[in-house]
């Protein structure tokens, strides 16, 4: 929703309609590991999912509390040559970007604070992995960042999406103060995540579709 004010020309939409969407609360960013290694240097029976939490009393949103490990090629090995894994380690939507803005991204400063705020993730990593791994023999090593998040993915301030709590608000529709705007994403309804982005597309295609090509629809298929 952030985005798309920026793409509309000034004046486009309502004063109140604008406030809306800036007052619309951001939950945090991410830091983001991602590996290549030896698989010898994991253990044998490495699993394909961890879950790493520091503090259980501080919560699953409590700033660098929890980690998640995914190592996708223990079950598709074709996903990384051969003897080899990948592996990707983050933080779960934690991360605040107020640590990160203004930064430039090519300067000392900014590197030092990657690898400040990536420690954790390592400690995980060495956590899950046993013993045998060594982050000094990783073939990949790639951290990513608030910045990183701004920057490829188009996430106003690197955000994971709206901070909208079920029970206290909803997530608006997808109509727009101007005709034939719609907008789908996880800043609508339903939320965040693929399953809901992909279910808000379904809705505008829904609504373009008028009620007799639905009827046409279904009756092609049978139903």
């Amino acid at each position: 929703m952030w985005d798309t004010l920026d793409l509309l020309p000034p004046d486009a939409v309502p004063k109140s309609y604008e406030d809306r969407v800036k007052a619309t609360p951001q939950c945090e960013s991410f830091m983001h590991l991602h590996l290549g290694f030896d698989a010898e240097n994991a253990r044998e029976d490495l699993g394909i999912h961890h879950i790493v939490v520091d503090d259980w009393n501080k919560g699953v949103d409590g700033e660098q509390n929890v980690v998640l490990i995914s190592v996708p090629s223990v079950l598709s090995k074709d996903l990384a040559p051969p003897g080899k894994h990948i592996l990707h380690a983050y933080t779960p939507g934690t991360e605040p970007f107020s640590l990160w803005e203004g930064l430039d991204r090519k300067s000392a400063e900014y590197r030092r604070l990657k690898e400040e705020r990536s420690e954790v993730m390592w400690k995980a990593v060495e956590l899950a992995l046993g013993p045998k791994f060594s982050r000094e023999k990783c073939d990949v090593k790639l951290v990513g960042t608030p910045l990183t998040h701004r920057r490829f993915l188009r996430r106003n301030r690197g955000t994971y999406g709206p901070a909208i709590k079920a029970g206290e608000a909803t997530f608006p529709g997808q109509a727009t103060p101007i005709p034939q705007l719609f907008c789908c994403g996880d800043s609508t309804f339903p939320g965040i995540g693929v399953p809901a982005v992909a279910a808000s597309g379904a809705i505008v295609a829904n609504t373009l579709v008028p009620v007799s090509q639905h009827s046409e629809l279904l009756d092609a298929v049978g139903i």
